[in-house]
């Protein structure tokens, strides 16, 4: 893999990782609060699920298993 190449999906992996953490920030606030929408929380969690996929894609490309 070239470095751009390792650079940008290190930028992406910084990128996702904060939107995944903002994500699971809304859903709490949302399910504290008393007239949380259950629909809107249902797809929030199901688009942070999408991005820890994308998250963990990056990341195996980038540490890729060793065998011993």
């Amino acid at each position: 893999m070239e470095r751009r190449d390792e650079r940008e999906l290190r930028d992406e992996l910084v990128s996702l990782r904060a939107e995944h953490r903002q994500l699971d920030l809304e859903i709490v606030a949302l399910e504290n609060s008393a007239t949380a929408d259950q629909l809107l929380v249902k797809r929030l969690k199901k688009k942070k699920l999408v991005l820890k996929d994308r998250i963990t894609q990056i990341e195996d490309r980038l540490l890729p298993d060793i065998i011993a």
